[in-house]
């Protein structure tokens, strides 16, 4: 017996053997229309620049009484067929409808930016464009550590010891005082300033000599080996140094990759002349523009050959004693400027007046030989130094006649010869 063939009816009443066709559900077609270049002309454009509201300059349009079309709904859109990469919808990409009037580029091309900035540069150049004018000399940015002030160095004696003295001085002046005034004795008042006359002139000798008396205490501390070095213990290396992540260039000179920079403007002040700062004071030299910056470098030990990381940048203290080098001496009998010394006093904006003026440069270049001073810390197989928390003190120099000079931050110092010492890396 055969098996019966299965049959189906059309919609005109045949019947038909086989099963139904199954319909597939179609696909939308994504048309696309050729877009015509209006060579910049809105006239040309027809319906586009209306939806753009892009206005005409150069006289109406071909049909002044027409309306603006409404901005169609989510639904229209999407139903309605694209146009390229150009849609009229909310959702319109990276062009998108704006409040006032869009102007068009002379390529006939619609940007969101104003015309007279220009062309529009991807990336961050682009954004400064948009911000305002770049200035001459950006910023480092805080990785990079800006020292502001000249590094400080005190007497560290006990306030106990300062205290008992002053006592004694002022019962020593009112005993003197009074056998004067009743026994017309001056005995005491001889004793008292044989006293306080060598108590004057130490004070004198420190504050000149102590700057010194603190670069030779580090000058004779003895190197220590990196290879040996425990955490937390403080330590002297001397090495090479190479930059970090953040080489510097200084200011005026344009030294390429560095790892400290200075440049500092000094004025003379005459008897009515003006002051660089405030604290300027007459017959003596002021600093009117200072600019210290440093940041993290490497440093080679020359004993074992490690490498370690210096952690000056990031707002560490850093206490550098390099001696700076005059680049511009300007005198009265010197008036000419150089066009690169006029054009650092503008990009810093300061006048060039008639003034007598020096500029000091100082800097730490690549494959320079430094010591360092600081505290080891040692993490995850990284060797760094970093600053000490606490104030560093030399002790009493008997020899010299110097008492406790302290100072704060990593002690970073270089030979003044560095032209011939730089090792290339």
């Amino acid at each position: 017996m055969a098996s019966r063939t299965q049959a189906h009816q059309l919609s005109n009443g045949l019947f038909v053997s086989g099963m139904p066709e199954q319909l597939k559900e179609r696909l939308p077609v994504m048309s696309s229309r050729a877009v015509p270049y209006t060579g910049g002309d809105v006239k040309k454009s027809g319906e586009l620049g209306k939806m753009f509201d892009i206005p005409v300059l150069d006289g109406p349009t071909s049909n002044p009484n027409s309306k603006q079309l409404p901005q169609p709904s989510r639904a229209s859109a999407s139903s309605q067929p694209s146009s390229g990469s150009v849609r009229s919808g909310p959702n319109s990409g990276s062009i998108r409808k704006s409040s006032g009037p869009m102007p068009l580029q002379p390529t006939g091309l619609i940007t969101s930016g104003p015309l007279s900035s220009g062309p529009r540069r991807s990336g961050q150049l682009g954004q400064a464009e948009q911000a305002g004018p770049v200035p001459s000399k950006v910023g480092y940015g805080p990785a990079v550590t800006s020292l502001e002030d000249d590094v400080r160095v005190g007497f560290k004696v006990s306030k106990v010891v300062v205290w008992a003295v002053m006592v004694v001085v002022l019962i020593g002046l009112l005993v003197g005082a009074f056998l004067v005034v009743a026994v017309k004795k001056m005995l005491v008042l001889v004793v008292v300033a044989a006293v306080l006359g060598p108590m004057m002139v130490g004070l004198v000798w420190n504050c000149v000599w102590g700057r010194r008396g603190l670069l030779g205490y580090v000058k004779r501390y003895p190197d220590a080996e990196l290879r040996g070095a425990i955490d937390g213990q403080y330590i002297k290396v001397t090495g090479v140094v190479t930059c970090g992540s953040i080489p510097l260039e200084s200011s005026y000179q344009r030294v390429p990759r560095c790892v400290y920079v200075s440049t500092e403007l000094y004025e003379y002040k005459g008897w009515g002349g003006k002051s660089a700062n405030p604290k300027h004071r007459c017959f003596s030299w002021g600093c009117r523009h200072s600019e210290k910056y440093v940041a993290d470098f490497y440093i080679s030990d020359f004993q074992s050959g490690l490498r370690a990381l210096v952690k000056a940048g990031y707002g560490a203290k850093v206490a550098p004693f390099v001696r700076p080098a005059t680049v511009v001496n300007v005198t009265k009998e010197n008036r000419d400027l150089s066009p690169s010394f006029l054009r650092w006093l503008a990009e810093h904006s300061l006048s060039s007046d008639d003034r007598v003026m020096r500029l000091k440069e100082g800097y730490i270049k690549e494959g320079s030989t430094v010591s360092v001073m600081g505290i080891v810390r040692r993490h995850d197989n990284v060797l760094m130094i970093v600053p000490s928390s606490e104030p560093i003190s030399t002790g009493c120099l008997w020899s010299r006649c110097l008492l406790p000079t302290y100072v704060e931050g990593l002690i970073l110092t270089c030979d003044d010869s560095q032209d011939g010492d730089v090792v290339p890396v």
